[in-house]
């Protein structure tokens, strides 16, 4: 059964890896770096600030980075446990396409996927009162993101499939962190001012 699943992920992996278009490859690399999503971190931030408060604020980044050390560690410890190579390390990778900068040795699961619905996850639910379609934009986001890693050649489909669901499931477990906290601490938000 074991056999047949890495099968179907591997045949997955190929058409999806193959569907790439070498025009828009730059994007892709470019999209796949951890420093890409930088503005993004910053320009939400500012968004829960400006419809919160500077306490809610610190309170965000607080909770933002126990989670993505809890992703990282986790995501890492996986790896070396069930020790799968990534497909960028399998022969068959000669029939795809390998475009990243580098290739880790061991994928399962991917630490993209777990962090960026994470991230979708815990800041949707904290900008929902005054952003309507946020769930839309943070999750087409973090799709952009993981798919990313098929296209580039470092993970397989399940990989995805794995890290994100892990990433929604912890990204929720942060949110009720942060919703325990701010209202330990009184904090209370802003009145709705969604559009």
């Amino acid at each position: 059964m074991i056999e047949k699943l890495k099968h179907i992920d591997t045949e997955l992996f190929l058409f999806l890896n193959n569907l790439g278009i070498e025009e828009w490859d730059w994007f892709w690399v470019f999209l796949t770096e951890k420093e890409t999503s930088i503005p993004l971190y910053a320009v939400l931030l500012f968004l829960i600030y400006k419809k919160t408060s500077l306490k809610v604020l610190g309170v965000t980044v607080v909770v933002v980075a126990l989670m993505v050390a809890f992703t990282d560690q986790f995501a890492n410890f996986t790896k070396d446990t069930f020790q799968r190579l990534r497909p960028c390390n399998e022969g068959f990778i000669e029939y795809g396409r390998f475009l990243a900068k580098r290739c880790g040795k061991f994928g399962y699961f991917s630490g993209h996927a777990i962090s960026s619905f994470a991230v979708a996850t815990l800041v949707s639910h904290i900008l929902k009162p005054y952003y309507k379609y946020v769930f839309y934009w943070m999750f087409f986001w973090a799709f952009m993101i993981t798919y990313s890693r098929i296209y580039v050649g470092v993970h397989y489909p399940g990989d995805i499939l794995t890290g994100s669901s892990l990433g929604l499931v912890t990204g929720y477990l942060f949110f009720r962190l942060h919703s325990y906290l701010t209202s330990k601490f009184n904090l209370k938000p802003k009145v709705n001012t969604s559009y």
